[in-house]
């Protein structure tokens, strides 16, 4: 079997589905990309997923040896959807939901899972040849940390990481306000999955968190997000774009 193959134990597309149903809910399908991520046994990725996966694919496109770096991926399969069959993959997992995703999707050669929080630096210890570059792609995980563990982060993959990219995706501050007070309205009942926002004008000042931080972008929503007989964008609307979400791209410098 090689690298790129999905395990005989627990193939991807089963623990998709066991993640999807984790999850409470499948994400939307997509047109691109059906055939050749079903061949695979892979899903579709979901409108967000594939600002994530355009970004990992172009960072690939020049450095095709890097290690991809997931955080909190859970029982994601990005593994099989963006492999070259040269990059190095790493998924960081607190120890409880490690366990269950080595069990399902073991280690392989080029792909291991290391059991650490996202707020213990030590997995950057764990990322193999940094020299060959690195991508850390982070979804849904910044905007629940508070704000100084988000400095901290982006000032430690700066620093262990030179001409690296980091990936995420945050809400804007009103939309970060509206989410909590929801979840103050279902009395406990709903957790609040949002402690840090970004509104797009505040940007450039996540650069402040390390002098080694020389790009900070957000990454465009690319042509067929929306299906159906709607064609607008409702991002580019006033008072909806103050509200969507941002997925954002912050490269570190070279040495």
């Amino acid at each position: 079997m090689t690298e790129s193959e999905p395990t005989k134990t627990v193939p991807p597309a089963a623990a998709g589905r066991a993640a999807s149903a984790v999850r409470g809910a499948r994400e939307p399908r997509c047109a691109a990309g059906t055939k050749r991520h079903a061949a695979r046994g892979v899903r579709d990725p979901g409108p967000r997923e594939r600002r994530f996966d355009a970004a990992v694919l172009a960072y690939l496109a020049h450095s095709p040896q890097a290690t991809v770096v997931a955080l909190g991926e859970g029982l994601g399969t990005g593994f099989w959807r963006l492999d070259n069959g040269r990059l190095t993959w790493l998924t960081v997992q607190p120890p409880e939901t490690a366990a269950m995703r080595r069990m399902l999707l073991p280690d392989g050669p080029r792909r291991r899972t290391a059991p650490c929080a996202v707020t213990d630096h030590r997995w950057l210890d764990a990322v193999p040849q940094p020299d060959r570059g690195v991508v850390v792609v982070a979804p849904g995980v910044l905007m629940r940390m508070p704000p100084p563990a988000v400095r901290a982060l982006l000032a430690a993959c700066a620093e262990r990481f030179p001409d690296g990219a980091l990936v995420f995706d945050v809400l804007p501050r009103r939309a970060t306000a509206l989410v909590r007070w929801c979840a103050g309205l279902s009395g406990g009942r709903w957790p609040d999955p949002s402690r840090w926002g970004l509104d797009r004008a505040d940007l450039p000042r996540v650069a402040s968190a390390h002098p080694g931080i020389t790009g900070v972008r957000e990454l465009p929503l690319g042509r067929g997000w929306l299906k159906g007989p709607v064609s607008w964008r409702p991002a580019r609307l006033p008072g909806v774009r103050a509200v969507a979400p941002l997925v954002v791209e912050v490269r570190f410098a070279a040495r």
